[in-house]
Formats: C-alpha cells, structure tokens, sequence
C-alpha cells in the first residue's frame, strides 16, 4: 500500500488542555503529555501515540534523556514493529524532521534512550508507533508514559486525553493512492458469503463534489477486513455525449444486498454536463427526465459476490416523479425485510427545489423500485432500520439544526410520523451517519441499534458509536465509543462482520477512508 502521512488530518493538542495539566501539580507540571483518541492503521508508515510537552524555566538549560513506557493493556506486542520519539515543529506538532530516539518491543515496559539539549521555554515531542505487517485489525494498543528522564531528574508527566487504547485498523484509502486525488464516501456492506464490500468516491483530481472527474472504487475482503484487494472501479461513465470525463462525474455511491439471492446492487447519482454545478444546488438538477439537465440515478448489479459488475442501468424515468428536481438513493447501506422486500433510503429535491429524505423499495428482488414520499423537508442523507414492531425507521440529516430527524413508517414510506427523538437528541454537524440493526441472540434485549457519526455540533471529529438498547428511544452516554477525535469529513458506514464483529468503515483523520472492527460485546457492555 502508498505511504501515507497523517500530518495533514491531525488536530493539535489545543491550549485548553495544558491549562488544565497545570492546575494539577506544580512539580510535575514541567511535563505533560496527551494522548489523542484516533486509531493506529496498517498501511501508514507510522501513527501517533502521544505528545509530550517540556517546559524548561526561563534562564535555565535541560537535558532530556530518556522517556519510559509502559505497555500493560496491549493485547499483542507482535503488533508493534517498533517506537520511535520526534521533536515536533512549532508550526507542526505532528512533524517528523527530527527524530530524536526509537528502539524495538520485547517487553511491556521500554525506555528510549536519547539526548537532547533544551533551553528554556517549551518544547514539544510526541511518539510513533511502527505496527508490524503481521498486526491484527480489531486488537489494540495501550501505550503509556510513565516516566521523562532529564538532567534535573526523573519526571513523572500529568496526563490529559485519551483513557483506553488505540485500536488496530487499517488505512482503506490515502490520499494520492493510485494517482487518486481525493477517496470519499463510502459504502460498506457484507455479502451472504460473508465477503465484505466497500464503496466510495474517486475524486481523481480534487476534493470537491460533483460536477468532477469522479468515478466509484470498490475495495474487497474476504477475510473480515484483515486485507483488501485493489481498487476495482464499477462505475464510470467515461466521456459519454462526447463530453470530458470532468463532466461526466458518478458520485456517492449506495449498496443493498439481496440475502435471498445473493445479488448485489451499487448505486450511484451521474451528471452529465453542467461544469460547475452541483446537484444539491440551483439547477444543478432540474425538473424532468433529460440526461443533462437533471441528475440521473444509475445501478449495477454483481452475482458473484462482488467480483464483476453489470453497466450501469437508468432507473431516473422508473422512479423519479417528473416536477421533482432531483431523486436519487443515499450514499449509504439499504437493508432487507423478511419477506424479502429491499427498502434503500433515498433523498431528492421536490417540486421547488427543497431537500427531503425517502425511501426507494423493490418487492421484486431489485427488477422494478418504487418511491416514498418525503418523510421531512430540508434533509438528505438517511438511513433506514427495521424495528422490533416491523416498522422501519428512517434517521436523517438536518440541514436546518444540529440534531438528526427521525421518522417512522409502517407502510414502506407511503405515509411518516415523526418519531419522539427527531431534532432534539442525536446531535450532528451536519453530514451523513449510520444506523445499524444487530441481533443478540439469547440476550435481552434480542437486537440493539448503533448509529454512527461525527459526534459534534461544531465540526465533523469525534467520530463515535452510540448503542440504543430500546428502538432508538435513548442512547446513553455509557453507551458511546469514541473513535477518532480528529477532524476528518465523517460519512461513517456500518456493517455486521459476523455473529461476534462489527465493521466501520470513514473519513478519518489519518486517512481518507479508515476501516475498523469492533467486538459487539465491547459497544454492548459500554467498554471503551
């Protein structure tokens, strides 16, 4: 896999954290480290542990010597290859010019031998950590600092930040990987075989959305997400009605697996023409059905697990009202009732132009769809559960608060009430989340939701798991698994790896699209 710096997608430690160090102990308050919360991905060269920060008293000149670690909490030293210690920029605190000391793991306790004048004044250093290619997605990292050597002495630091351990994922996706500028939102999904599917944007020569040159990738594990194949795109529209390829752009692509037949279906929204537009604005999309003035919703379809792909199919006529402005599906996972019904949350633009959140349903496995109607108006992106009543529960986001709105159906979308939580106790910086239904059988209660998103009414960081034990009534605090706090652009997607597992796949802050795996019993009993 490419080499991958995470320098880009950090977030430095901020001065509120070392004001609260300060108040805790004046000895110790020379030296203070943080842990930050975010994962440590196989197929980045490195990935950060913690930062340390050496305040050196004006008129004064250190040494610092040695840092001592403990590893107590780590569930396999085979998964680190090796620590090494940097001296951090000023403008950079996660910079790696100046390496100051590293050695290997052979014990639970190590200390890194190095030597470094300081003048006075502060200076800041953090810890990478080197995983081996052996590590295990899914086991974790407790790395701890226990003690600074320095010419004035052994130092015991004062801690801030992260509690738990760093968790093994890998880094999906990076930045420039395969000449790809920028890898967004993706799709995850497992297949009857248990083979699991990943979905996204490849934005091939910028970040931004549509109107662009961007096709849709498909990464593939068969091994519970330990590995991935090569990038395999399904869709791309090339330069179709002789237009470049930069005005024949497929973005957020959507997946439903059909568990009776094996089929799988990827959806994704085209435009074509429009240099500059964007669907979601203006006349990006208008009314109608023509190629070219309205965004049009295509599909392909796999019968061997994901393997191969059929061309893109046009469902834009079948499904699309003519007045509404846009119809298309939602960048996100659909699921499957009992009686073999497909329900895929969709979204659209309706007769004047507002935003609203629906569903699209097949009774036929995949042949024919139908449209809902709006479940509410200025949202988007969804996802759709089944509750335990067989009503299904479609979570948006609300482009009008910093809370997601919820609506029930019981009748496949036709009609929606608006569920007792919606605005009020979900919060969102506005970007898409998921919604997961897990059975746990022989335990009460039988199933559990998890919704995922960037849990935060400023920026998308804080990329968390909540768990509601009741349909989605309440989702307690002692409930929630922090992931990632960095900044990242969020659009999380979950899927169920096995009777034990579940897997994520986002936008990190250390790679573009990160993937993890999460034993159930740890989002269910509340560990972190």
């Amino acid at each position: 896999m490419a080499r991958h710096s995470f320098a880009r997608f950090a977030t430095p430690v901020t001065s509120s954290v070392l004001v609260m160090t300060w108040c805790w102990c004046t000895l110790a308050a020379d030296v203070t480290v943080h842990y930050p919360t975010w994962p440590l991905l196989i197929g980045n060269e490195r990935g950060p542990v913690l930062q340390l920060h050496v305040r050196v008293p004006e008129g004064e000149s250190w040494g610092l010597e040695s840092i001592e670690l403990s590893l107590e909490g780590t569930e396999s030293l085979d998964d680190i290859a090796r620590l090494e210690l940097y001296r951090s920029e000023p403008d950079n605190p996660w910079s790696t010019a100046h390496r100051l000391a590293e050695g290997v793991v052979n014990s639970q306790e190590v200390r890194l031998a190095c030597d470094q004048e300081l003048s006075s004044g502060q200076h800041s250093f953090w810890l990478a950590c080197r995983l081996a290619p052996s590590a295990k997605v899914g086991r974790l990292v407790q790395i701890r600092l226990q003690a600074v050597g320095t010419s004035q002495g052994r130092v015991r630091p004062v801690a801030g930040g992260r509690r738990g351990p760093q968790r093994v994922g890998v880094a999906l996706r990076q930045a420039g990987q395969d000449g790809v500028h920028t890898y967004r939102i993706p799709a995850l999904a497992t297949t009857p075989r248990g083979t699991l599917l990943c979905v996204y944007d490849m934005r091939r020569r910028s970040p931004r959305d549509l109107q662009g040159d961007i096709d849709i990738g498909l990464s593939r594990s068969t091994d519970a997400g330990q590995t991935w194949a090569a990038t395999h795109v399904i869709m791309d529209m090339g330069t179709y009605g002789g237009l470049p390829e930069e005005q024949n752009g497929c973005s957020d692509p959507g997946l439903i697996v059909d568990h009776q037949t094996g089929t799988v279906f990827c959806f994704a929204v085209w435009m074509h023409g429009k240099p500059g537009k964007h669907q979601w604005r203006d006349d990006g999309s208008e009314p109608g059905y023509e190629i070219g003035k309205t965004a049009q919703l295509l599909m392909v379809r796999s019968d061997d697990d994901g393997v191969t792909w059929s061309k893109p199919v046009n469902l834009t006529r079948q499904v699309k009202p003519y007045d509404w402005w846009l119809l298309v599906h939602s960048p996100q996972q659909g699921i499957q009732l009992a009686d073999g019904t497909l329900v895929m949350p969709a979204q659209g633009r309706n007769e004047t132009g507002r935003k609203f959140s629906t569903l699209l349903v097949s009774r036929d496995h995949g042949a024919t769809w139908q449209v809902g109607t709006p479940a509410d108006h200025d949202t988007s992106e969804c996802q759709a559960v089944e509750l335990s009543d067989g009503s299904i529960m479609l979570n948006m986001r609300n482009d009008r608060e910093k809370f997601r709105s919820v609506a029930i159906t019981r009748d496949l979308g036709k009609t929606w009430t608006e569920h007792p939580t919606s605005r009020r106790v979900l919060i969102e910086p506005t970007c898409n989340g998921s919604l997961l239904r897990v059975a746990l059988p022989g335990r009460t209660p039988p199933h559990v939701l998890l919704f995922a998103n960037p849990h935060s009414q400023q920026a998308r960081t804080h990329q968390s798991i909540q768990v509601s034990f009741d349909d989605g009534m309440t989702w307690p605090e002692s409930h929630r698994m922090l992931l990632d706090e960095g900044r990242g652009f969020g659009y999380p997607s979950l899927t169920q790896v096995d009777a034990d597992r579940i897997g994520i796949v986002y936008e990190g802050s250390q790679a573009h699209l990160v993937f993890e795996r999460i034993r159930l019993s740890d989002l269910v009993s509340g560990s972190r």
